[in-house]
């Protein structure tokens, strides 16, 4: 951050100066730099009267603070959102105003927007998952929650399957909760059902997480005919039917 000091009838003690990486800052004549991490401007002037005191530069110094720029309260929005950004949390910064500044939420996101923040160190961090619907038609106010600097916002995509072929609309569906209900059968249904002249037989393409790609023949008649067990779907498949 850079801040703004003043030193009541002090000019020479009165400047602008940057908090170091270590979170303090040197003022002339002081042996030992100041620590102001963590402070409020209110209570970072009182560290710096304190030095100025203790060192016997000034007997009762009045000292005024101001930020004058904020480098170390950052909010990142990321995921499925129309314009991620990363900004500064200048005063009273909600979650819903962080979604507006990265354009709002796209038409892929998926049904929870997660917010973590580091609590005090990287290694431990809170995690807040808030759901999305919810939060945009303001059902529970408490879900709006205020950002103070530091936080990840992260909107993930919702998961998808792929529908292909001679279905009556071929496109991208989203994964149905629970997972087991995303089945050759319910995808068929998102698309319209099979179009004339499908084939008997369809195709899984299935990518593994080695990236191999599998291809899964499906006995589509014989499942529709309820003569063989339907066939489970994974997120990112690719349903085809020729």
């Amino acid at each position: 951050d850079l801040v703004s000091l003043s030193v009541y009838d002090s000019p020479e003690f009165s400047r602008t100066v940057r908090v170091a990486a270590d979170g303090t800052i040197r003022l002339p004549m002081l042996k030992a730099p100041v620590h102001l991490q963590g402070l409020f401007p209110s209570e970072a002037e009182i560290a710096i009267a304190e030095a100025l005191k203790s060192e016997n530069l000034l007997i009762d110094p009045f000292v005024t603070i101001s930020v004058a720029e904020y480098h170390s309260r950052p909010i990142n929005v990321i995921g499925a959102v129309r314009s991620p950004i990363i900004f500064q949390a200048i005063g009273t910064v909600t979650l819903l105003d962080a979604l507006a500044r990265a354009g709002g939420v796209a038409d892929s996101a998926g049904p929870m927007i997660i917010v973590t923040k580091a609590n005090g160190s990287p290694d431990t961090q809170s995690v807040q998952r808030i759901p999305v619907k919810q939060l945009i038609e303001g059902i529970d106010a408490e879900l709006n929650i205020k950002l103070t600097g530091g936080e990840e916002v992260r909107i993930p995509e919702v998961a998808r399957i792929i529908v292909q072929g001679n279905v009556a609309r071929p496109g991208v569906y989203p994964v149905l909760e629970p997972l087991t209900n995303n089945t050759v059968t319910s995808a068929l249904a998102q698309a319209g059902g099979l179009a004339q002249f499908a084939e008997h037989t369809a195709y899984i393409y299935r990518t593994d997480e080695q990236g191999v790609k599998h291809t899964i023949e499906v006995p589509l008649w014989e499942i529709l005919k309820r003569k063989k067990p339907d066939v489970g779907l994974q997120a990112r498949d690719t349903l085809y039917v020729p």
